[in-house]
C-alpha cells in the first residue's frame, strides 16, 4: 500500500519483482487507497476507514491471508489491518512508518497547491489532523499484531524520526528493524536493497507455516 499522495503505480518497479522473485511466485495487488488515483474520492478519510476498505478489498478477492507491505500512510493502514485481524496478515512490512505519536509542534494547516491533483485535497486535511493527534488505541493495540514484522527505516535523511521506528519495533511482539540510508522513499531510491530485504523476509523457507 502506497504513501499519501501516491497511488498503486508507485509500486510499478517493485511489484513485478515480488511476483517473480525469490519470495514468489505470488500474486501481487497494489490498490489505490480511497482519495487517491483511480479509486473513489468519497470523503471520510479516517485511517480506520482506509483499513476497512483494504479489508473489504481482500474479502472481495477471497483472500483469507496475505503478506502486506505498506509505505508511510499505507504502512499505518497496514498495521491497523494487522491489529484488527491478526489471522489475516501473515507477514507485515512497514517502510519508513512512524509510530502513532502526537506531533509536537503540530503540523500547520496545509495550503492547497494550484491545478488538478492526483488525490483528494480533503484527504490531505483529514490525514494531517489524525497525524497531529493519532487515536491512542493505535499505539495501545500494537501488541495485538502477531504477524512477524519487518520495519525498514530510511535513515537520517528521512523526514520520519527514526527513533519512532525503533520504538515501534520494540513494542511489536515479533519485529525485525533494519535501516537503508535512502530517505523516506526507500523502495524508490534503493529498490535493489529494498527488494533484497523484503524477499528475504517473505522467502518460503522463512515463512511461518499456515
Amino acid at each position: 500500500m502506497h504513501a499519501r499522495g501516491a497511488d498503486g503505480t508507485d509500486w510499478a518497479e517493485i511489484a513485478p519483482a515480488l511476483a517473480t522473485g525469490a519470495a514468489g511466485p505470488r500474486r501481487v495487488y497494489a490498490p489505490d487507497l480511497r482519495g487517491h488515483g483511480r479509486s473513489d474520492w468519497p470523503g471520510g478519510y479516517a485511517y480506520e476507514t482506509l483499513r476497512d476498505d483494504v479489508h473489504t478489498f481482500l474479502g472481495a478477492l477471497g483472500i483469507e491471508r496475505a503478506d502486506v507491505v505498506g509505505h508511510s500512510l499505507g504502512g499505518a493502514v497496514a498495521y491497523l489491518l494487522a491489529q484488527r485481524g491478526p489471522g489475516l496478515v501473515r507477514r507485515l512490512v512497514l517502510e519508513d512508518v512512524p509510530a502513532p505519536f502526537p506531533l509536537d509542534p503540530p503540523r500547520p494547516p496545509a495550503e492547497r497547491p494550484g491545478g488538478d491533483l492526483p488525490y483528494d485535497w480533503a484527504m490531505i486535511l483529514a490525514t494531517d489532523e489524525q497525524r497531529n493527534a493519532p487515536n491512542p488505541e493505535w499505539w495501545d493495540h500494537m501488541g495485538r499484531i502477531t504477524s512477524p514484522t519487518l520495519l525498514i527505516g530510511g535513515g537520517p535523511s528521512s523526514l520520519i524520526p527514526q527513533e519512532q521506528i525503533a520504538a515501534l519495533a520494540e513494542l511489536l511482539p515479533d519485529a525485525r528493524h533494519i535501516t537503508v540510508d535512502a530517505g523516506h522513499l526507500v523502495h524508490e531510491a534503493r529498490p535493489a536493497e529494498f527488494l533484497a530485504a523484503v524477499e528475504d523476509f517473505l522467502s518460503p523457507a522463512d515463512r511461518t507455516p499456515s
